[in-house]
């Protein structure tokens, strides 16, 4: 096969290539590609003033010089026809079938992809992305073919084209086909890229070794005569090449080992092809006994293969003159499979089918050949070809070209908190591809993703049911977090503000000369800020600010309250209070906030001066603090029927009906619905709070036994505070 032909390719060649290694192959589909391409291409030229049609041409020859099937011959002739003619994938669907439209479409859209970072990380993912998206293996067989008579022909662009074509040739297009193991594909592409990203360094060194030629066809051929006369006198039947190393190698050698030309001696690489695996080992320890190896310098790929299949042994010895030579000894399987990598796995048969053990990605392109052992036919071993090597990633485009890397899944929220934190709190939704999406939008491959945002977006809950990356997670989370620590800092601050005010006590100048600094690390938390959270969850009591800044002798008289202390008694009430202390049932009483004491709870009273008695539950958690000399005993009052405001929290389905069913139970208990709050959780969960007249304990027991029985509610609650 010739590697660097660049010649016009006649039609007819395509169709005698293909029969030569295919004989039942459908040629009629081949001619039937190449009427329609010349049709909708007609009047198109390329840069060099030759017909359009040269090119789709010359990239189906180059697939069948690959020995690829006849939908990929085909493919190779359609592929730039929905990209550059008014031909649409439904026209090539109609008159080809879905299999090689679904090709066409590959091709295109990979050919849409505008290459733009010099960052390797950037080139990383663009290669995936081209993996990820040729999920027929075709596909990348016929844009690599499609790139390479582009490179082939790339001296008619303009300077600035053939730079950034070139540029992508060699950060995406050549390390694509040494991932197919496609060696003599990936040398091309890197030659003809260098040559025009460093047209000097290039000349320079084609210069030098046309100058030395004839002396390395002398030193090689005085290599090839030791060799072929050693494995001669063994009786092992061999073919052995000698070739010239590529410029762009040489070129790296120079760079990476800081040499000038004329240091370099191992210019020429020599191939063993031979039988069998026993003799490729058998060669080596002869070409050993010949010249010395060099230590360090022998790799075994027959033992461990390269991940993409590749087998051979490598050795470099100390030859004649002194110089060093690179040796590869393989067998003829591998030195096909070296040259051509996939495309060339039907070329060779192991007489039996191997079950792949591991599909990770390192292994994938070996197993790839392993499956169909036994095929003959090109068609049937790349139509069960597909590529899955990231069956877990997407990735997808920054308007800006750039590609970012997601796990499948992955929505626009997790895009936007990869741009930035701000832009992901303030994310409302995306363009996706030009068009609106929402926030559970699954990215894609190939996607173009633009994020909008909104100064009055805020994060909630129910984001974290849409976004899969840890960081995503992670900013929600803290975002969620910091408001409901605000919440608790603003409900605690307002609490001991709220008590202080009592003693005339202002907040904010003991703040600032650092008492409640001090107060807070009395009680182990390191700023008033943590005290104030404490506070705001109800885990902590306001109080013992108080008992820290207020004298114990002025604890009993608030100040708030100076001038009802001069009066004696406290008013008597207008009514009766349904509560009896110490055995009176016409004292002034109100009833704490706090346990919001029900008639049948077991009940204390607490003095309040000026303001009656205030009446807690016994296990009430703020009595404990109080001063015992102003607790009372206090029992309800039977003989006055009392009515309580309660407050109940449930959580319930989110559905229609709840509601009525809610309020059904109440009714039917007697019980009447003062006030009502209920508000969806999410699409599937609802809460509910309502505050309900009861007459005692047994009545709000009977009502909450009640609720807890209705369909769809999952959770009944007292509260405590109203």
């Amino acid at each position: 096969m010739e590697r660097t032909d660049n010649r016009i390719v006649r039609f007819g060649e395509i169709l005698d290539m293909v029969k030569s290694y295919y004989q039942d192959a459908d040629l009629d589909l081949i001619r039937a590609a190449y009427v329609y391409s010349a049709r909708v291409h007609q009047g198109q030229t390329r840069m060099s003033g030759e017909p359009y049609l040269t090119h789709p041409v010359a990239v189906a020859a180059i697939l069948a010089q690959m020995k690829l099937d006849e939908a990929s011959v085909a493919t190779g002739l359609l592929h730039d026809t929905v990209e550059d003619t008014l031909s649409t994938f439904e026209d090539i669907e109609s008159y080809f079938g879905t299999e090689i439209a679904t090709l066409v479409d590959g091709v295109t859209k990979i050919s849409k992809i505008a290459f733009q970072s010099k960052e390797e990380r950037q080139a990383e993912n663009f290669r995936k992305m081209i993996l990820a998206m040729s999920r027929d293996i075709r596909v990348l067989l016929v844009k690599l073919a499609d790139r390479l008579h582009n490179m082939r022909t790339l001296t008619h662009m303009p300077r600035e084209a053939q730079v950034r074509i070139s540029r992508e040739t060699m950060e995406i297009y050549a390390p694509l086909a040494a991932r197919l193991g496609i060696y003599w594909m990936r040398t091309t592409l890197e030659e003809l890229a260098f040559k025009y990203l460093e047209p000097d360094r290039y000349e320079f060194i084609l210069k030098r070794l046309e100058e030395s030629v004839e002396e390395r066809e002398k030193y090689v051929n005085e290599v090839l005569t030791v060799i072929t006369d050693k494995l001669e006198k063994e009786n092992i039947n061999t073919i052995i090449k000698g070739r010239n190393k590529d410029i762009y190698s040489i070129h790296r050698k120079m760079l990476s080992q800081r040499l000038e030309f004329e240091q370099l001696h191992d210019l020429t690489a020599f191939r063993i092809i031979l039988d069998s695996v026993s003799e490729c080992y058998t060669v080596l320890g002869l070409i050993h006994a010949i010249w010395r190896p060099v230590p360090g310098r022998f790799k075994d790929y027959l033992a461990m293969p390269k991940s993409n299949g590749y087998q051979s042994l490598h050795t470099t010895v100390i030859g004649p003159e002194g110089h060093r030579i690179e040796i590869q000894i393989r067998t003829h399987e591998m030195d096909l499979i070296a040259e051509e990598g996939i495309a060339a796995h039907w070329s060779y048969k192991e007489g039996k089918s191997v079950t792949p053990e591991d599909t990770r990605v390192v292994n994938w392109l070996r197993q790839m050949m392993e499956w169909q052992q036994d095929l003959d036919d090109p068609r049937e071993f790349l139509e069960n070809v597909r590529v899955d090597l990231y069956p877990d990633e997407v990735y997808v485009f920054t308007p800006k070209g750039d590609v970012k890397e997601f796990p499948r899944g992955s929505t626009p929220l997790d895009f936007a908190y990869s741009i930035h934190t701000e832009v992901g709190q303030s994310c409302i939704g995306a363009r996706v591809n030009g068009k609106m999406v929402s926030l559970k939008y699954e990215l894609t491959t190939g996607d173009t993703i633009e994020i909008i945002t909104s100064t009055h977006q805020k994060p909630s809950k129910d984001w974290l049911k849409h976004v899969k990356t840890g960081r995503a997670r992670t900013k929600i989370r803290h975002y969620l977090l910091s408001q409901e620590r605000e919440k608790a800092i603003e409900q605690g601050r307002e609490t001991v503000e709220r008590e202080l005010r009592k003693w005339r006590i202002d907040l904010n100048r003991v703040e600032k000369e650092g008492a409640i600094l001090k107060i807070a690390q009395e009680f182990n938390f390191k700023t008033e800020l943590d005290l104030y959270v404490a506070i705001g969850h109800g885990r902590q009591s306001a109080k013992i600010i108080v008992t820290r800044l207020v004298p114990l002798s002025e604890r009993e008289q608030p100040k708030t309250l100076a001038l009802e202390e001069k009066l004696n008694t406290p008013r008597r009430p207008k009514g009766k209070s349904g509560v009896k202390v110490q055995g009176l049932s016409d004292m002034l009483v109100h009833f704490a906030r706090c346990c919001n004491p029900l008639p049948g709870d077991s009940i204390l009273g607490f003095i309040t001066r000026g303001r009656g008695v205030t009446i807690h539950k016994t296990d009430c958690a703020n009595l404990p603090d109080s001063d015992p000399k102003r607790i009372l005993e206090a029992s309800w009052d039977d003989s006055q029927p009392l009515q309580r405001t309660v407050k109940i929290g449930l959580l319930s389905d989110n559905k229609p009906g709840m509601l009525a069913a809610v309020s059904g139970v109440f009714t039917s208990n007697d019980s009447n619905i003062i006030q009502a709050n209920v508000s969806s959780i999410d699409d599937t969960n609802a809460r509910g709070v309502f505050l309900v007249g009861v007459r005692n304990v047994e009545h709000l027991t009977r009502i909450i036994n009640a609720l807890k029985k209705v369909k769809g509610i999952r959770e009944v609650e007292r509260l405590g505070t109203i």
